[in-house]
Parts: structure tokens; sequence; C-alpha cells
């Protein structure tokens, strides 16, 4: 079986277990491997086991290095919620009494009927593994709390998608994440990691973030669009993650953002507080292009373009950045050639 050619020292197949203070070194590929089925398989087959929506134990003070891939890898989705076995029903209300449509009011979240349930992995140290530190799939709201990085050849961190819930977002909160230290055989000279890889969807934060050590090659503090190299498998990108409370050594971080060429350079990092793109509160930063630069360059309001720290732009608070696509529009040519200006 393909999960025989690719061990874990933790190979985890139902997410309601506990694994705390222990120590995961060497495996050829992952250190803790949460393997989430839709249905628990094999001579325990049960289709009211439903790891992939269960809700999550504790995962907590645990340590992941020198394996082959991944210290952390959560696999196929986790998107917990109370019942797990249950199908998520989008439903904005209930009908009141006496009235024919539902009254928004009485419901704030429109997943009511099967609500997300919050999954905490706390205090994870991950390093010199040949891939990530950490690295999640399609997750829900799952959130890592105050991880440490090092030395990893690819990244820090990685997530690759995120499902839509609500306000439940899955989210990076309190890491450390280094580069390369003294400490590393490997000088990482060719590998060029960077920090922290962003997903291709929306519904993603990351706050309270230190990033050291990234002054060699061209890795940098955060990377956009998770396996957007795959390009036949993902849409245009341009997906917004947002940002806050973020610190960049001075010394050893000269570059803080860059982009997957594979999709033109398209992404948008929203700014809350100004710690990212140095611009203010509800700042953005995003990749060049020509109609991109809004607003007085010269007198340094609007947009501007800074290539070496940001790889594109960074614009103040008076501009808005959104995402806009066209789907199946028809007839195919009415947008062609013709000018779109949104204020």
């Amino acid at each position: 079986m393909n999960t025989d050619q690719t061990p874990g020292c933790f190979w985890i197949t139902h997410p309601y277990n506990n694994f705390i203070d222990n120590h995961a070194a060497g495996s050829d590929r992952y250190g803790y491997w949460f393997d989430l089925q839709i249905h628990s398989m094999g001579p325990n087959a049960d289709s009211s086991v439903c790891p992939e929506h269960a809700k999550v134990g504790q995962f907590e003070g645990n340590h992941a290095h020198s394996c082959g891939r991944y210290g952390l890898r959560i696999f196929h989705n986790m998107v917990p919620r109370q019942y797990p076995c249950e199908p998520v029903q989008y439903d904005w209300g209930v009908a009141s009494e006496n009235a024919k449509e539902p009254d928004v009011s009485l419901h704030k979240d429109p997943y009511w009927k099967n609500p997300a349930i919050t999954a905490y992995f706390r205090d994870l140290t991950s390093w010199k593994n040949g891939r990530n530190g950490a690295i999640a799939e399609r997750v829900g709201d799952v959130r890592f709390m105050n991880f440490k990085t090092a030395d990893n050849k690819l990244a820090g961190i990685e997530f690759s998608l995120t499902a839509e819930y609500g306000d439940n977002m899955a989210q990076i909160d309190g890491a450390l994440v280094i580069g390369k230290t003294s400490n590393t055989e490997d000088k990482l000279e060719w590998a060029n990691p960077d920090g922290i890889i962003t997903p291709r969807t929306e519904n993603f934060v990351v706050r309270n973030v230190r990033f050291f050590n990234f002054n060699w090659g061209i890795g940098c503090a955060i990377s956009t669009c998770s396996h957007c190299f795959h390009s036949a498998s993902t849409d245009s990108g341009a997906r917004t993650v947002t940002f806050e409370k973020l610190f960049f050594d001075p010394e050893t971080v000269p570059r803080r953002t860059r982009y997957q060429k594979q999709l033109q350079y398209k992404a948008i990092l929203y700014d809350l507080d100004g710690t990212l793109s140095g611009r203010g509160p509800k700042s953005w930063v995003t990749p060049y292009y020509r109609h991109h630069m809004w607003g007085d360059e010269a007198a340094g309001t609007g947009c501007l373009r800074n290539k070496e720290v940001y790889n594109g732009i960074t614009c103040d608070g008076s501009v808005i950045i959104r995402r806009l696509a066209f789907y199946r529009f028809s007839p195919s040519y009415r947008f062609t050639s013709q000018p779109i200006k949104i204020l």
C-alpha cells in the first residue's frame, strides 16, 4: 500500500486521540501523520465513523526533526464539526412562527445545524525536515498555535486549502519561524526555503509570527498559493490572506513576500495593522501590475512599488483590493477589450 511506502513515526487515522510531549525523529517520510479518511477502512470499516470531520484531541508540546518530508502532516481533509457523519446544512436562519421567510437575526452562524469545531495544535517544535516543519492539506477551523520551526528545506509551515465554514478560519497564531540556524549541517544554500506558504484559498489568518534568518538565495518570509505550480488543479489565484502582529528581523529578513510564477504573480495579502506592509492599518501587499498603481506615487500615497522587499507593491488604507472573477459568462466575447474601472 502507498501508506506502507510512506512511513511515519506516528500514523494517526482518527483525530480524537491525544499526543502530548512526544519526540518523532528520523522517519523516512513523516513525524506525525494525520491520514484521515471519509470512513474507517479495512477490517474495522464502519460508515458511522467519519474521521475527516471528527473532533480533534490534544496535540501539545510535541517535537519532530530529521524526517524525510514533513514533521507534521495533515492529509486529505480535517474539517471537524459537531456531527461528523452529518452534512453541513447551510441556513442563514430559521423560520419564525408567523413568517414565511427565515428570520436572519435568530442565528448568526449560517451553519447552525452542524456547527464547526475548533481544532488546536499547540507548541510543536519541528526542524531539519526534508520539506516542511508542518503542512495541512484541506482544513476547516484548524489552528497552529505557538509553533517553532527551523532548518526545514521547503518551508516552516504550509497550508494548502481551507474549507469555507462561516467565520471559523484556519489560522497560524504565535509562531517562531527561522530559515536556518548555525546548528544545521546542510547550510540550506541550495534549498531557498520560505517561512510560511499560504493556501490557494481564502479564510486564512496569520498572526503573532516572528521571522528570522532568510537572508540568502531567493527564500523569503512569506510565499503564496500553495501547490499552485499544479496549474491544472487550481484557479486563477488572487485569493486574500489576512495578517497582523508580525515581526521581521531587520538584519536577517531582507525579503518579506514572493509569489508563485505559474499563476502570473497573483495574490492579495491584507495587513490589518501595518506590520507586514509598513503602510499602516488595513493596508495591502500584492504583485505589481501597472493597473494596480492607484494613488499618487510621487507623494507616497496609495500604492508604491517595492520590488526588493515585497516583490510587488504595497498600498495604504486608501485603496481596497479585491478579487473579481467571471464564470461561464455569455456571450464569450462580452468583456473582450472592454475596460473595467471600479471605485
